[in-house]
């Protein structure tokens, strides 16, 4: 058959096979008898087949007829569900949404914006991936991810950034450090000799120049001696007595890390947790996601 039967066909012959009366049938759909009558004979010779026995006194369903009327109304519910599901995913309600966090982000700010987000969207499937700053932004602009909480990110023509949290950064040591039991803010400089835990500027740019920036301020550039690829990482390796870093001080304060940390006498520029997407971005489930991350960041 190439015609296909439309929605519309489909409601008018439930209505009179339901009703058994073209009249009442019209009534229910607000329209008059005649042009449903019509809409009713068109539709039998399309098929080929008597979906009604017509008399002066009644109407009936032929056998093809009650077929058709099973079919009709699974066709109406199709239809009903299709218009359904692109209303909640035009409104963000279903849908996927994936999202990329730098290590620190994993456990600390996202935990909170993911709680808010699942209880508020809970049809929506959520996929999370662990990523530098670096490479979180090339995701982005290849489509790869849809929206990324990394570190020190600014606005650009392509992508968009938010700021979710400004932090301080401190200095990290390990416990048997002769600066460990002192109290109070010290002198960076005081540690231009000592062993260094750094950070690969290319997986974050902006954040490595802070913590250098820091350090030349102070008068001295650190040799480092080691490198890791996270602010986890780097903190780790002060956990395990290898040197000192600079690291945030929410990351320091939000695990039991067996380690010494001190604020700095001079504080340096604040570092900073950013919520970036690409540019002019109108989905749906992005915003709502920022909405969450925004006010997630505030509880922190």
């Amino acid at each position: 058959m190439k015609e296909m039967i439309e929605v519309r066909q489909a409601l008018y012959f439930i209505a009179v096979a339901e009703e058994l009366h073209f009249g009442r049938a019209a009534e229910r759909l607000s329209m008059s008898q005649p042009p449903l009558s019509q809409a009713i004979r068109q539709l039998e010779r399309m098929l080929g087949a008597n979906l009604l026995e017509r008399s002066t006194r009644a109407v009936q369903l032929t056998e093809a007829g009650r077929w058709f009327l099973d079919e009709c109304r699974a066709l109406v519910d199709t239809s009903v569900r299709a218009a359904e599901a692109a209303h909640r995913a035009s409104a963000g309600m279903v849908g996927t949404l994936r999202v990329g966090a730098v290590t620190s982000a994993l456990s600390d700010l996202l935990p909170q914006i993911v709680r808010m987000f699942k209880e508020s969207r809970p049809l929506v499937e959520l996929h999370v991936r662990e990523i530098n700053t670096q490479d979180a932004r090339d995701a982005l602009l290849r489509r790869e991810i849809d929206v990324a909480v990394i570190r020190q990110a600014a606005s650009t023509r392509s992508l968009a950034a938010t700021p979710l949290r400004r932090d301080r950064l401190a200095l990290a040591m390990p416990l048997d450090h002769p600066f460990a039991a002192s109290e109070g803010p010290v002198d960076l400089g005081a540690f231009r000799d000592d062993s260094w835990v750094w950070h690969q500027r290319y997986l974050s740019p902006e954040y490595h120049d802070e913590i250098a920036l820091a350090c030349r301020a102070a008068g001295f550039s650190p040799e480092p001696k080691h490198v890791a690829n996270s602010i986890h990482s780097q903190l780790a390796m002060v956990e395990a007595g290898l040197g000192v870093t600079l690291a945030p001080e929410s990351s320091i304060r939000r695990r039991p890390w067996a380690i010494a940390w001190r604020e700095l006498a001079q504080p340096a520029d604040m570092v900073e947790l950013s919520l970036v997407s690409r540019a002019n971005d109108t989905e749906p489930l992005v915003a709502h996601f920022m909405a969450c991350a925004v006010a997630g960041g505030r509880d922190h």
